[in-house]
Parts: structure tokens; C-alpha cells; sequence
């Protein structure tokens, strides 16, 4: 059985102690830029992203640096028994995306995998390290519409991803330290979801006029969390009291920790 969640948790353990498979969809509150397990944290404007408020952390997972605006941004989550997909990395990553695919399908985008490599244009930023059609997703003009990534432990499988709803190109250098790079040259490599759907930027509802740019990034929302409880077929569930108690801990002990984020030193460990 799988279950569908919004809120973070304790994935890869919960697995490993024989709990339910999961996917998540959710939301980066505040904004966030998250390395890769392997940048340095010297590429950081680190004094750009104090003073505007954004919280600065490191993955478990490799690749290059994320700046997920928390309206620019959707992200998802996916956590399973490493048993229920055997196959190699490119296979997995394959079965995985597939319902990421049909949630961008369902918002009226055509994505698909890098269908060629394409030379990185700066490495230190996921969405302009080079393309690999193994997981790299597309746009329908060929640009980068959203990063993924994925590692393994004995028991289970964990890949999580961001999706360009929209390109904030300006604020996503920005968190850069002195980055070689234009936000026009920024945006002539990456996509989002929002720039090839029409909408009104007004729309009068039953509750009253609401804003264009939010309905529809609640239709991408909802077209990723329909697609990826069908394929799953996720029931809607929530942490247990021990997984969210165990969430927090390692929230606070690793992912907040400068010994983390600056030196890759676990302090759970």
C-alpha cells in the first residue's frame, strides 16, 4: 500500500522499519536553496539570502544547487521498498518519473526526457549543469523544466525533484555568489510550466476575484498530486506521532546544522 502526504518526514527510515511507501507533494516555506551533497558552499551569496530570508540547506542527494521559490517551485517526493524497483539507476528513474510526466501532461505541457546531452553552462546550478537523458526532464522547446534526483539505501529508494512552475531567473542567480551567468542566459536554458499555458491574471470566481498566476500553479499542483496518487494508488495519509517527532530531530540535528550544510559532516552519525 502506498500513501499520499504533504507534510515532511523520516522517508528512508520509515521504510526501512517496514512502513507504507510514500509520495509528497509539497512546497518550500520559506524559499530555499538546497546544494547538492557535493557543492561548495562557497558558490552561496550567502549575505544575499540572510538578508532576504531564505533558508539555505544541503541534500542528501548529488547535483547542483536549487533555488525553490516557494511559488516557483513544486516538489515532490517518492519513498519505496528498494525491492519494488530492482532495475539500474536509468530504469528507475524511468518508472519513477512517469507519473511527473503525466502531471505536466495533465497542465497542458509536453515534457519529456533530454533526448541528447547538452554541455553544462555553469555546474555549481542544477538547472545549468549539462543535460542527461537518463532523469533530466524537458520542455517542449528542449530547455530544462525540472531536476531530479534519487539515491539508495539497502532498504529503500528515495527520489525527490523540483518542477519549474515558473523561471524567477533574477532571484535564482541571486542566491549565487557571483555567478558567470545573465538571467537571460539563464532563462534561455531553463523553462517553467506557467509560459506555455494562457491565463487571465484576474479571474472572477464563486469566492471572488482571484489571482491568475495562483489558480493556476493549484492546477499544477493538483494535476502532481492526481497523477502521482494514481500511479501509485496512494490512499491520503498522514506521519504517524514518531515519524513527525523523528522528522523534527533530524530536521534540527542535520539539515539546519552549519556542520551540514558547510562541511558535509553529519552530526546524527
Amino acid at each position: 500500500m502506498w500513501r499520499a502526504l504533504h507534510k515532511r518526514g523520516p522517508w528512508a527510515e520509515t521504510i526501512a522499519a517496514g512502513g507504507p511507501a510514500t509520495v509528497r507533494v509539497y512546497r518550500w516555506v520559506p524559499s530555499t536553496l538546497s546544494l547538492g551533497y557535493g557543492n561548495d558552499p562557497d558558490v552561496v551569496d550567502w549575505g544575499f539570502c540572510e538578508d532576504v530570508g531564505f533558508t539555505v540547506t544541503r541534500r542528501q542527494t548529488g547535483g547542483g544547487a536549487i533555488y525553490h521559490g516557494s511559488a516557483a517551485d513544486v516538489a515532490y517526493s517518492i519513498i519505496a521498498p528498494a525491492e519494488a524497483f530492482p532495475g539500474d539507476v536509468t530504469e528507475s528513474y524511468r518508472e519513477l518519473l512517469d507519473p511527473v510526466i503525466d502531471a505536466f501532461d495533465r497542465f497542458g505541457v509536453d515534457v519529456t526526457f533530454a533526448d541528447a546531452d547538452r554541455a553544462a553552462v555553469w555546474s555549481p546550478a542544477c538547472y545549468l549543469r549539462e543535460l542527461d537523458p537518463a532523469h533530466d526532464l524537458v520542455g517542449p522547446d528542449g530547455r530544462k523544466i525540472a531536476g531530479n534526483a534519487q539515491y539508495r539505501t539497502r532498504e529503500a529508494i528515495v527520489q525527490h525533484g523540483s518542477l519549474s512552475f515558473d523561471v524567477e531567473s533574477q532571484t535564482h542567480l541571486d542566491c549565487f555568489d557571483d555567478p558567470p551567468v545573465s538571467p537571460a542566459e539563464f532563462e534561455a536554458h531553463v523553462c517553467g510550466a506557467l509560459e506555455f499555458v494562457e491565463y487571465d491574471q484576474v479571474v472572477e470566481t464563486g469566492a471572488g476575484a482571484m489571482a491568475g498566476y495562483d489558480l493556476q500553479r493549484s492546477r499544477f499542483v493538483a494535476a502532481l498530486e492526481d497523477a502521482l496518487g494514481e500511479w501509485a494508488d496512494a490512499e491520503e495519509g498522514e506521519w504517524t506521532e514518531d515519524e513527525t517527532a523523528r522528522a523534527a530531530d533530524i530536521a534540527d540535528g542535520k539539515y539546519r546544522a552549519d556542520a551540514w550544510i558547510e562541511d558535509r559532516v553529519d552530526p546524527l552519525d
